[in-house]
């Protein structure tokens, strides 16, 4: 597969520099603005309101990363863009390259990609690719009156990069870390002043800090977008992506990594590989295609239509350890040499397909010189179906010396377990702005969903908020959201029989706080919030499941983002998070204090160029996971990321590092008995050419 992708990256970059020389710059999206050096969105659509609302009228957090900075900032997955963001942990299992993983507010946050979600099922599809999005939102706390099921804590929402009106291109070439070579191609080309077309991709061969991990893709997004009249908007958007990787996450026993193994008297190595090389893989491919049609049928009347669907295989082979059956001396289960371990090989086939549709009205109007109103009315529909089969077996092995020859393989054949879910949202939305102060925002939302399993579940969400200025660039708000998720299965009698099928998971959050703007550059939000959470699935020590689990959380968050005198950029962010559950519920607690600061200068030099230095600090304070055995305390960790980045007429050379000082830390260890590294130093080196 490397000699496609070697092949892929010629192609990439050919199909780049056949386009002809355009302008060196890409022209600010409508609605902000745009001040030289830095670019503040103020009135785009955003995923808290689905209405081009600035961000200083919406009385909820929100916070938006756009492609450069997080570029900026070295990130190489989606996880990597949002680890500057306030009460948002990032890799909370070290970096995957199966999955990618973020907790907002404690808790784990679905992924939604056009305000549609397009993620239903673990290990069922690979990870989308940060260059291919625009930016990237978190909106934290509930959101179900908008987009359905989701995560309590909140969700993040990736933005496609779509045509416009002005041709440019640009090509990169990547050289880093663990041989990673990459080519890089985003080029927009305006056929009319009402067509338009673009194509984004990357071609990427490179191994990982796990021997025997490649992390090799295709990425090619082409997307068309055609104005037929002035009120009439048509995008269409086109993926196909390739994937050729496997399991940075080698689920090695706490005893002998984080925990000493006294019996052996040897500690493994961080970074063990455990698999039979050229067997173990995370393979796959994803074909999408959407659409988007806007409307205007006056100024008062806006019509949204838009639809995707996502067709999904996966190829996923892979060996872990039994680190579970006794976690505190998972060795003494097999022998007494503190070596010897049971080894599980596990392979399955996946097909996942999903379509999603969101269509909405949204109607301004006044009901008073001073009352203003965008009264917003939606459907929504989902469907979504995913198929597996398995196979695999066990072994017994000395983990310190792998005999990874003589290691068995599988091949899942037979026929496939299917589960499919439909949903059907209906929702409502009135944003009312008085005297251009104070904006209050309500909502409701009727869901139905069906399973495959015969589940029938029905949830009404509602939502308010409300905010107003002060003077002086301040805006406190208040809000109250709600949430519902629908839990897959039946409940678990511990004796190889099923129960009742599990209810929807729901939640609950207040929240408080204050907006402040000073200037186009500076905005700096403060909140405290607090959620419960009810119908959580509980893990008994008998074993088996029940659903009564509670779950209450609480906290505080500020988030600055400012540009000082001198082209210096400064982003500070600081995120408290306390979770309390009812009882033991085998929860993995996530830290309760998360610190990041970044910050950029930028220098003119001889002849028009331009350096630009950068440094940020990521903390995340220490991590409790609490069994009915023992309890393991992952201690705090520090990484420091760096950038040096000059820009010369159309060309541009960067140097990014992460995790600079390579701090060998662990991302989390839990008390079920396994430790997962975080990442180590990475370097990239990056030629950049603008049309």
């Amino acid at each position: 597969m490397r000699f496609n992708r070697l092949s892929a990256l010629a192609t990439v970059a050919l199909g780049a520099l056949a386009a002809p020389a355009w302008a060196a710059e890409e022209a600010p999206p409508v609605g902000t603005v745009d001040d030289g050096d830095v670019i503040l969105v103020t009135a785009t659509q955003y995923a808290g309101t689905k209405t081009e609302t600035p961000i200083i009228e919406t009385p909820q957090p929100i916070t938006v990363i756009d492609a450069e900075r997080y570029l900026s900032q070295g990130a190489i997955s989606i996880s990597d863009t949002v680890k500057y963001a306030a009460g948002v942990l990032a890799n909370p299992y070290g970096r995957d390259t199966r999955v990618d993983g973020f907790n907002v507010r404690g808790l784990d946050a679905l992924q939604f990609r056009d305000g549609m979600r397009d993620i239903f099922s673990y290990y069922a599809s690979i990870t989308s690719d940060p260059y291919n999005f625009s930016r990237v939102e978190i909106l934290r706390g509930p959101a179900s009156v908008l987009f359905g099921q989701g995560s309590i804590g909140g969700l993040v929402n990736l933005v496609s990069k779509t045509p416009d009106f002005t041709t440019r291109g640009e090509i990169n070439l990547v050289y880093g870390s663990y041989d990673r070579k990459e080519v890089l191609g985003d080029v927009n080309v305006a056929l009319a002043d009402n067509l338009a077309v673009r194509l984004v991709g990357r071609a990427r061969d490179a191994d990982t800090f796990i021997d025997h991990v490649p992390d090799d893709r295709v990425m090619l997004a082409p997307s068309i977008r055609w104005q037929p009249t002035p009120d009439t908007d048509v995008t269409l958007t086109g993926l196909y992506q390739e994937d050729d990787t496997g399991s940075t996450s080698q689920f090695l026993p706490i005893v002998g990594t984080f925990k000493p193994n006294i019996v052996a008297g040897e500690q493994l190595d961080r970074y063990t590989f455990v698999g039979k090389a050229g067997w173990d893989r995370y393979a796959g491919r994803s074909l999408q295609g959407g659409g988007s049609i806007t409307h205007n049928f006056s100024d008062a009347v806006r019509l949204s239509l838009k639809a995707r669907y996502i067709d999904s295989d996966l190829e996923y082979n892979t060996h872990y350890a039994d680190s579970y059956t006794n976690p505190q001396d998972p060795f003494s289960v097999y022998g007494t040499d503190g070596r010897t371990i049971g080894l599980t090989a596990d392979a399955s086939d996946a097909r996942m397909n999903v379509f999603s549709t969101d269509n909405n009205l949204l109607f301004t109007f006044n009901t008073g010189a001073n009352i203003e109103h965008k009264l917003l009315v939606g459907i929504d529909y989902s469907w979504n179906k995913v198929a597996k089969r398995y196979d695999g077996g066990s072994e017994i092995v000395d983990l310190y010396d792998i005999d990874y020859d003589a290691l068995a393989t599988y091949d899942p054949t037979g026929a496939f377990t299917t589960e499919s879910q439909k949903q059907l949202g209906i929702y409502v939305q009135d944003q009312v702005r008085f005297y251009d102060r104070v904006s209050i925002v309500l909502g409701a939302r009727r869901d139905r969903v069906t399973g495959s399993s015969g589940q029938k579940d029905h949830a009404t969400t509602f939502r308010a908020g409300i905010i107003g200025e002060m003077g002086a660039g301040l805006s406190p708000f208040f809000s109250y959201t709600e949430s519902f998720l629908p839990v897959a299965g039946r409940i678990d009698n511990g004796d190889g029989s099923f129960g009742d099928p599990y209810t929807p998971q729901t939640g609950t959050q207040y929240e408080a706080g204050v907006k402040w703007q000073l200037g186009a550059h500076t905005l700096i939000t403060a909140t405290a919030f607090k959620i419960k959470e009810r119908n959580r699935i509980l893990y008994l020590a008998a074993g088996g499941t029940t659903q009564s689990g509670e779950l209450n959380t609480k906290g505080f968050e500020i988030e600055a983002n400012h540009t000082l005198p001198g082209n210096v950029e400064l982003l500070a962010n600081y995120g408290y998070t306390k979770l309390k559950s009812e009882t033991n519920t085998d929860l993995d607690y996530m830290p309760r204090h998360t610190a990041s600061l970044w910050s950029t200068k930028t220098f003119g030099i001889a002849d028009e160029a331009q350096l630009r230095l950068g440094g940020g600090v990521v903390y995340s304070g220490k991590s409790v996971s609490t069994s009915s055995v023992w309890s393991i305390v992952t201690p705090s960790r520090t990484t420091v990321d760096a950038l040096a980045e000059i820009n010369w007429n159309s060309w541009r050379f960067a140097l990014n590092a992460t995790n600079l000082l390579n701090n060998q830390y662990y991302a989390s260890c839990l008390a079920r008995g396994d430790c997962f590294m975080g990442a180590p130093r990475n370097v990239m080196g990056t030629i950049g050419f603008r049309f």
